[in-house]
């Protein structure tokens, strides 16, 4: 096996530069790789998605050579962070599903290559969105395709399944029986079957004939952690199991991966180790034979499949052996989001939330027994199940005749291709498929020259719309240079030839498509992977990619900034020994400070959050001047000199300071301009920290105070956190940070989090370890992320090791029904406090459908009636004392949420169709 970890894929933020260096990383949560294995495509929090080439991953040569190019598209039509991608099984589009609540189909556009518009990439092929897929009303967390991509399966934070045509991509489904966030979905590889996993703690079956629901599976679920980031699934090839994620056994106490089996639809089979929850379970395409000398028979089968855990590890699992193939821990630095397996069976690619991918590549001969794709066909057929006929006019890579090949144009019209040769490939094609000479056979199908400068494609098997190879046909590539059988990954020798090839390698590779074949030959054929090379002579090449790449001389000078001329310098960090400050400070403060000051260093460095900008200090060890620079990659912007040692530095969006060891704070824009005066505090800072136009200082001396640096304003009056140390006995500060309206989180080693309330002018409890104790909606296990899920992100910071009740402790009845509800309205009042909108409804849908769950009526009425507020309320009256936001949302539209809740519950029916009557009255009063 051979593993590797690409550094140069990545997310970067908005504002990066051409240099990787200091680069923050954003996180990736979905990975998926083409059919043809020559490109593996990336979705992450940067709303974009990113196509790579693979062979630079697997050959080093390439890598350094840059022949492919690393990055080969960027496609950042999306308004939120990407949650999922799946290419079709045809290799023609790519589906994407984000956090704006859109489905995206893309397909390949040859004119689309070039500058990416408003930075420094460039697309050396093109993708453009085909179709928008609306309908889901929130997050979208996973795809799939249905096998020879007749469905399109999407699912979300709505609850709701959504079931697409494959070939017209209109919708004909809309599944709505799960009662919690659908975070998975999969397909039977025969097609009679979907299965959907959510945070409801079930697993369901649908039927693919009438949609209707076959069976619902709950016990490895009851007790599996109350959220994670995705809930993804796999169905193995021979149709026969699911495994699914985030299952436990013993109560919870172990995390497992469930393995369902078909038909009986029960889970007796646990995959048990991981030490967290298990996020991603992905089988390998390919069925394994226990005895490769025995014939393919149910009991002669096996598969392999990979899990991926919040424990940051991976496990490879063959359902023959009771123990794991592999386990690979500490991979990444943060949980696993996405696997996948490549189409040959033998590359599995495996993304965080850190922001890295990693790849694992097998030789042949370490996973025993690979079977080719057509005995998985051929044994596929033992289920006797007919799919549904196909739309008229519409196919998508297997074709039966070339009148259904030509067809296919219709949803994306390609190049047309000579209609006799397409007849005859395809004769070949199928021959090969009916066991001719013994093997199976390949067909490599390459474009021609045009008159043209543009070339014209003809049918070819990677990217472009109109693939027509089966899925049985073999590797294209020749067996000296294909990823099945090379360990050391050399780049071949490269015929002259056009003749079809055949492959020796023990294991097909269907449309697998060597990208880098004709790089050294003539550029008559259309590269997908390289697509800047289509130019029709050699001088042509040159100036094509001189006019894209290489053009510093076009480019304006950089404008003069003060210290702009002077390289970015790195020193080592040291502490420094100081003993000035200490010797001054008992004569002006009475006893000891309640906050340990921050030790002072030769070298201080803040990142800026979406670019590569860093704002640094750099302290004298000698009478030298302090001085504090601003750089982008390895070239300072502006530099500033201050009169005292810097102890910390924080830089927001928007803003950038720097607190000094006299107790001053100097705050400055991101081109150096003093936003405001120096401000003097009296005390050293303990922790400072900004974010977006809100700056936080919190002094030795225990003085906070929330600043608006926008509008040079206070949010409240400087307040002690001498009242959170008293609480408890040695109770320290653990972290301070500010959220962008101003409100301070204090989070102290009591496992209490806490907040100021400048209204009540108090501090508040945002979160605390007690409901950990009861609570189901505890979210202590979970890893968050910190900027959208604060609350989720503060409960995970809490240990919950100490002070947590044994399980066989008694409790009273109403025990967790308390916890829970009580939980829940902490947890508004926090998001509320913290203007965090999407966590306050989500904990407010949660609320709603417990007060169902347990029929509380004066509760429900309660909660209504806040959200709807004064009957004859109207914008700008005289009645003030209600306001109809919260969190930044409208108070009534939430209301309607929270009424089709109660709606669907047995007890609070009533309730909620007479405040829906009211409510819709009330609202075409307003209109009117």
């Amino acid at each position: 096996m051979k593993f590797t970890k690409p550094a140069w894929v990545m997310h970067k933020g908005k504002y990066s530069s051409k240099t990787d260096h200091d680069t923050k990383r954003l996180s990736i949560f979905s990975i998926h790789v083409h059919p043809d294995g020559s490109r593996i495509a990336t979705g992450g929090l940067d709303a974009k998605i990113r196509i790579w080439s693979t062979k630079p991953i697997l050959n080093h040569a390439s890598e350094l050579s840059n022949r492919p190019p690393k990055s080969l598209c960027t496609l950042s039509m999306h308004t939120g962070p990407v949650l999922t991608i799946r290419w079709a099984h045809s290799g023609r589009w790519l589906a994407s599903g984000s956090d704006d609540e859109i489905v995206m189909i893309w397909d390949l556009d040859p004119s689309g290559r070039g500058k990416v518009f408003g930075s420094n990439e460039v697309n050396v092929e093109g993708w453009k969105p085909m179709k928008r897929l609306p309908g889901h009303e929130s997050d979208v967390t996973d795809l799939a395709w249905a096998p020879e991509d007749r469905y399109l399966a999407s699912v979300g934070l709505d609850s709701v399944i959504l079931v697409w045509c494959g070939y017209t991509l209109e919708r004909l489904r809309k599944l709505d029986q799960h009662q919690g966030f659908v975070k998975g979905v999969c397909w039977d590889p025969v097609g009679e079957f979907m299965a959907t996993q959510s945070d409801d703690k079930t697993v369901k079956i649908w039927r693919t004939t009438d949609w209707q629901l076959e069976a619902e599976i709950r016990k490895p679920f009851e007790d599996s952690p109350g959220s994670t980031f995705f809930r993804r699934l796999s169905w193995s090839p021979d149709g026969a199991h699911i495994t699914a994620s985030n299952a436990t056994n013993n109560k919870g106490f172990v995390f497992i991966a469930a393995v369902i089996t078909r038909g009986t639809w029960t889970s007796e089979i646990s995959l048990v180790g991981h030490e967290n929850t298990v996020e991603v379970a992905a089988y390998n395409p390919h069925i394994f034979l226990r005895n490769p000398a025995s014939p393919i028979a149910t009991s002669n089968i096996c598969s392999v499949v990979a899990l991926g855990a919040d424990d940051r590890s991976i496990s490879i699992w063959q359902t023959k052996s009771a123990r794991p193939l592999i386990v690979a821990r500490e991979v990444f630095e943060r949980q696993i989001m996405d696997l996948s397996w490549s189409w040959d069976g033998l590359t599995l690619y495996a993304t965080s939330s850190d922001g890295t991918i990693a790849v694992f590549h097998f030789d042949p001969e370490e996973l025993e027994g690979i079977a080719p794709h057509s005995a998985q066909q051929q044994y596929l057929h033992k289920f006797g199940f007919i799919s549904p006929p196909t739309p008229e006019g519409y196919s998508h890579g297997t074709f039966a005749n070339s009148t259904t090949a030509a067809s296919a144009s219709r949803i994306t019209p390609p190049p047309s291709p000579n209609r006799a040769q397409s007849q005859s490939q395809l004769q070949s094609t199928f021959s090969a498929l009916n066991g001719i000479n013994g093997a199976e056979h390949v067909n490599k199908l390459v474009a021609k020259k045009s008159n043209k400068k543009r070339v014209q494609p003809t049918l070819m098997s990677s990217v472009p719309s109109a693939s027509i190879l089966p899925l049985a046909s073999a590797s294209a590539l020749p067996s000296s240079a294909s990823a099945l059988g090379s360990r050391a990954f050399q780049v071949p020798e490269i015929p002259r030839s056009r003749q079809p090839s055949h492959s020796a390698s023990p294991v097909p590779s269907p449309r697998t498509y060597d990208a880098d074949v004709e790089m050294g030959g003539p550029m008559d054929m259309d590269v997908p992977i390289d697509a800047l090379d289509t130019s029709a002579s050699g001088a042509n090449k040159g100036k094509r990619k001189a006019s894209v790449l290489d053009m510093p001389e076009d480019r304006p000078s950089k404008p003069r900034t003060l210290g702009g001329d002077r390289p970015r310098e790195m020193i080592p960090v040291r502490e420094i020994a100081s003993t000035s400050l200490v010797s001054a400070r008992p004569h002006l403060f009475e006893g000891a400070d309640p906050l340990p000051v921050p030790p002072l260093l030769t070298f201080l460095s803040a990142n800026v959050e979406g670019s590569d900008c860093i704002f640094e200090a750099r302290n004298s060890e000698g009478d030298g001047p302090t001085e504090v620079t601003f750089a982008d990659g390895k070239q300072t912007l502006w530099l500033d000199y201050l009169p005292s040692p810097v102890l910390a530095l924080t830089a927001s969006t928007t803003f950038c300071a720097a607190a000094t060891q006299d107790g001053s704070v100097n705050v400055y824009s991101h081109t150096g301009r003093r936003l405001m005066a120096t401000l003097s505090f009296g005390s050293p800072c303990a922790m400072l920290h900004g974010s977006k136009l809100a700056l936080m200082i919190l002094t030795a001396s225990g003085q906070l105070s929330s600043i608006n640096v926008k509008n040079a304003t206070s949010f409240f009056p400087p307040t002690s956190v001498a009242p959170l140390l008293s609480s408890s006995p040695n109770c320290t500060i653990l972290s301070a940070t500010i959220r962008h309206n101003g409100a301070p989180m204090i989070q102290c080693s009591s496992g209490i989090a806490y907040t100021y309330d400048a209204q009540l002018f108090t501090w508040t409890k945002l979160c605390e370890r007690w409901w950990a104790e009861g609570s189901d909606v505890w979210q202590g296990r979970q890893r968050a992320n910190k900027d959208k899920d604060v609350l989720n992100s503060i409960e995970s910071g809490i240990s919950v090791a100490a002070g947590v009740p044994a399980s066989h402790k008694e409790r009273p009845a109403w025990w967790n029904t308390a916890l829970t509800l009580g939980h829940l309205e902490s947890k508004l009042h926090a998001a509320k406090a913290l203007d965090s909108g999407a966590e306050y409804k989500q904990a407010l849908l949660i609320y709603a459908r417990k007060l169902a769950d347990e029929g509380f009526r004066a509760k429900a009425e309660e909660l209504i009636k806040e959200l709807f507020g004064p009957i004859f309320w109207r914008p700008g009256g005289r009645d003030d004392s209600w306001t109809p936001t919260v969190a930044g949302m409208p108070k009534r539209d939430l209301l309607r949420e929270v009424l089709s809740v109660f709606a669907r519950s047995k007890t609070l029916t009533k309730l909620a169709l007479d405040w829906q009557d009211t409510l819709k009255k009330a609202s075409s009063d307003d209109l009117l």
